[in-house]
């Protein structure tokens, strides 16, 4: 057994060895990089020096050398591939680069087939992505979040447009891709694209930004090459597209290009004055300013002219990614092995060789540990995500100013922009909302301060194109024509007067829509603007939610909500019009009421007053007279009691509001005129199920359809005046309507020429009209300021009065149909009224009831005279006790009730003078018995 132990150990042993033995002592990996490049100098000696480095460590690849083959892409596509196939050949297991990213698509291909990590540090496309690439990993940050860090900017100073400048190959359209999305979220956009072919001259490159000038926009997103970038700001001087008013957002490779020179041209400074830029933010750390000394020493002692930029750090970090990937494949006892693919079979006669470039066999495994990576380089954590970008990535955001730049603050995909250090935000939770968002104050082009406005009119020779609706009616409002000659009306003139106040020249096209017969569509005038046949729509259009969608209006110049007009007549009087101001109910209960008080008062008078007194027709009469003579305040009987006061105070306030309400609608209904279809109000109208009428064109149809569920077959389209009273004088009965909702200004004007007919109900919506732009036009902003000055200026009031003129029907026309008052508008106050008399009457008997237990108790006591009084005292004879009598039944108690209140208290007085006599003849008589006793004794 214990040998059998020792023989397992030494096999265990051995295989071990054998395993260590296996371990190669050199690994090849390959670089793709253009070594006369901005981005490649840098790269080139940190990728020596990161492999110097690693080799130099002996945690990561002990025992092992790492050995990397270097091959120059030349900044072409062709000839990278090719050296990318030659360094196939050399068995690398692994490539950092290339740093291009056209030449990353190309030969992320070849990688693919062959199975062979690629990691570049300087490939920013976004479009390179592990789906179709999952070979390609991106060692630095993708140009998804760089183009989201520009919008960021763009939507934090509030502007729309942007003209996007980048180079036609796979980075500049990938960039300016994602850019457009990023700018969409924001609710701003890229309004021109100029396109800059590779390797173009200063003619192309004039001829392109001349032609970007004479667009609107005046904030310019740059993404170009290095090599076209200062070329293009040169040229852009020239063309007075640095001066004040203009915009200049450039990507990182403006970073890479001032970073890399050591003595700054001032020439070339003096051509970017005023823009702001990006660069790869990497924390402050020992390692990387270790780093930063030592290349810059081996730098000077090779006399490399240009210096370090952030790519080089990128570089670096790659460079140990691939090296720690390696030594954890190793680890994990994988082999590093290469097999024939047959696909590249040489037995065609090909002389390409392809047979020489052999498939990793361990590249998926290599692939599978780069993508566990997590470490901290000299670019701060280096770990992967899902989508195989790089965790925490962030920018630093730089304005030119002077002979360098200074850093006016940070964007992070984690909080947006601000001037906090990202790797402070990173220990709180994410905030990217509008109100955290900060940048340091800029010094823009022109050496001003001020926030450009970011766009100007186009200076392209084309005008306005204004789009203007030709209606049959209403030229007050809107006159259609071609030309400022031949349009007209209130709406024009506000839109000329608003155009002269803006501070810059803006000539106009106007564009008659319609043929003047029949009323244009205005949604179709409105999505003309949206899809760019027009560049406005001036008129009287309306401000509604669907339009808003597609287009951008101004500020509203006049308020235009929905009103109800409905044919009105004269009301011919009758004999009982006096009855017409209350509803029977009301008359019923009115008259009941008077009543009640009537029979209250007297009950509470009937024991004190006089003048409620008396035979029963007397007090009958006495009730009806009292209760209908306190309508005109005429009754003759006064109340003494206290709360017969109180409830006649009450009921007179509730006489003078009857007196009044009644008054003021028989006036109305003798004088004023009267609906004649009873329409009221919107709520009464589409109640009735009577056609109604709107204006053809207008957003009223699908308003009443949609949001008031008002069925179609009902609506009657009408497009002038005259079919406006036509129709509502023939009535509903007669293939007429019953009203007709319109917005406030045309009803203004059609009441204006027609006495019948009156506005019923209130507005009942609050829309009001506007000029409507293309989406994000900043003429929309511009121009309601103008608005605003011609309200503030009292302009607009002017112009309103010129067009609106006074309605020519007489003043006391302008009644409209009398309301017969009902029950449900007095009915609190009846009930009020009802409650005081009830209370007042529980008082009452209640105070009765106590008379009447006092007066009970007392007793009955018969009246005895002087003779029997005195026999009583003189002991003669012997008092007989009184037999006490009580009301007992229901007409004793109403015998109580209508006794006077006066004579009830001069009996209980007697009755209680009765009790004392009897009182002292009681002890009269003891006396007299306890003498006899005391004689007797004697």
């Amino acid at each position: 057994m214990g040998a059998d132990l020792l023989l397992f150990l030494f096999l265990t042993l051995a295989a071990a060895a054998a395993a260590a033995g296996q371990r190669p002592s050199t690994v090849t990996v390959g670089a793709l990089f253009t070594y006369e490049s901005t981005i490649g100098r840098a790269a080139r000696l940190a990728i020596e020096l990161a492999v110097d480095d690693v080799n130099a460590d002996n945690v990561v690849l002990a025992g092992t050398k790492l050995n990397l083959i270097s091959h120059d892409t030349n900044c072409s596509s062709f000839l990278g591939t090719i050296e990318a196939l030659e360094l196939m050949e050399k068995k690398v297991i692994a490539v950092i680069g290339p740093q291009s990213s056209g030449i990353s698509h190309v030969i992320s291909h070849v990688v693919n087939e062959l199975h062979v990590p690629l990691l570049s540090f300087a490939a920013t496309d976004s479009t390179l992505s592990a789906s179709e690439y999952p070979y390609f990993l991106r060692g630095t940050i993708s140009d998804y979040f760089q183009m989201h860090a520009v919008a960021s900017i763009v939507d934090y100073y509030q502007w729309k447009q942007v003209t996007a400048i980048f180079v036609d190959d796979d980075y500049g359209r990938s960039g300016v891709s994602v850019l457009g999305d990023a700018l969409a979220a924001k609710r701003a956009r890229i309004s021109y694209k100029a396109t800059i072919p590779p390797n173009s001259d200063a003619d192309v490159i004039t001829d392109i930004l001349f032609r970007a000038n004479m667009m609107e926009s005046r904030v310019f997103a740059v993404h170009v090459n290095p090599d076209t970038g200062m070329r293009l700001f040169s040229i852009a001087k020239k063309l007075q597209m640095m001066t004040s008013g203009y915009v200049w957002i450039v990507t990182d490779w403006l970073a890479a290009v001032l970073d890399s020179s050591r003595s700054r041209d001032l020439n070339d400074m003096s051509h970017i004055q005023g823009i702001i830029f990006l660069r790869h933010h990497t924390p402050e750390s020992d390692a990387k300013t270790k780093f930063i000394s030592k290349w810059n020493n081996v730098a000077r002692n090779r006399s490399i002219d240009s210096a370090l930029n952030s790519y080089g750090f990128y570089a670096y970090d790659s460079v140990w990614i691939v090296a720690r990937a390696i030594d954890r494949f190793l680890n994990s006892g994988q082999q590093i092995n290469f097999s024939t693919d047959p696909k590249l079979d040489d037995s065609n006669g090909s002389t390409l060789r392809l047979s020489t470039l052999k498939i990793f066999d361990g590249g998926e495994q290599l692939l599978q540990q780069l993508l566990l990576t997590n470490i901290t380089g000299l670019t701060g954590q280096v770990r992967f995500d899902s989508d195989r970008n790089l965790v925490q990535p962030a920018y630093d955001i730089l304005n030119v100013g002077g002979s360098g730049s200074r850093l006016i603050g940070y964007w992070s995909n984690y909080s947006g922009l601000s001037v906090i250090y990202p790797e402070i935000l990173y220990r709180k939770p994410p905030n990217t909302s509008t109100s955290t968002q900060r940048l340091y104050s800029v010094v823009w082009p022109g050496d001003t301060t001020t926030k450009p406005r970011g766009w100007v009119f186009p200076n392209n020779g084309q005008p306005l194109r204004v789009g203007v609706p030709n209606k049959p009616s209403f030229k007050e409002l809107v006159s259609g024509g071609t030309g400022h000659d031949n349009v007209s009306g209130y709406n024009i003139d506000i839109f000329n007067a608003a155009i002269k106040l803006l501070p810059y020249p803006v000539s106009c096209e106007f564009i008659s829509i319609g043929d003047g017969i029949s009323n244009p569509n205005y949604d179709n005038i409105i999505s003309r603007v949206s899809t760019n046949h027009l560049d406005a729509a001036v008129g009287d259009f309306s401000i509604v939610r669907n339009r808003t969608k597609i287009a951008e209006f101004t500020q509203p110049y006049i308020e235009a909500g929905l009103v109800v007009v409905a044919p009105i007549r004269r009301e011919t009087s009758s004999a009982w019009a006096f009855l017409k101001p209350f509803t029977v109910e009301m008359w019923c209960v009115t008259g009941a009421l008077f009543l009640f008080v009537g029979v209250v008062v007297w009950i509470l008078e009937h024991r004190t007053n006089v003048e409620f007194r008396g035979s029963p027709q007397q007090q009958v009469g006495t009730i009806f007279w009292f209760s209908f003579s306190t309508m005109f305040f005429a009754h003759r009987q006064d109340t003494v009691t206290a709360l017969g006061r109180f409830v006649l105070i009450i009921w007179l306030f509730v006489v003078l509001i009857i007196n009044s309400s009644y008054t003021a609608s028989l006036t109305s209904i003798l004088t004023v005129q009267q609906l004649v279809t009873g329409i009221t109000g919107i709520d009464n109208l589409i109640a009735s199920g009577l056609p109604i009428g709107y204006q053809t064109g207008k957003f009223t149809r699908n308003y009443l359809i949609q949001e008031l569920n008002v069925p179609e077959s009902r609506l009657v389209p009408l497009s002038t005046v005259q079919e406006y009273a036509d129709a509502l004088n023939r009535g509903p009965k007669n293939g007429g309507v019953a009203a007709i909702v319109d917005e406030m200004p045309y009803v203004k004007i059609f009441l204006s020429s027609h006495c019948n007919f009156r506005i019923v109900g209130q507005e009942f919506t609050k829309e009001g009209w506007g000029f409507a732009f293309q989406r994000d036009s900043p003429l929309a902003t511009d121009l309601s300021t103008a608005i605003l000055e011609l309200s503030e200026s009292g302009q607009l009031l002017r112009i309103h009065d010129k067009w609106f003129t006074d309605p020519s029907c007489s003043s006391e026309d302008s009644g409209l149909g009398a309301v017969r008052l009902s029950l449900g508008s007095f009915w609190g106050l009846f009930m009020v009224c009802a409650l005081i008399c009830v209370f007042a009457v529980m008082i009452f008997f209640a105070r009765v009831c106590w008379q009447y237990s006092k007066y009970s108790s007392s007793g009955a006591v018969e009246p005895v005279d002087a003779a029997a009084v005195t026999a009583v005292i003189v002991g003669e004879i012997q008092p007989t006790k009184p037999k006490p009598t009580r009301l007992a039944s229901v007409k004793e108690l109403m015998q109580f009730v209508d006794k006077k209140e006066e004579e009830i208290k001069k009996i209980m007085e007697r009755r209680s003078s009765i009790k004392d006599t009897r009182a002292a003849g009681s002890a009269d008589s003891s006396a007299k018995k306890v003498l006899a006793d005391f004689k007797s004794f004697r």
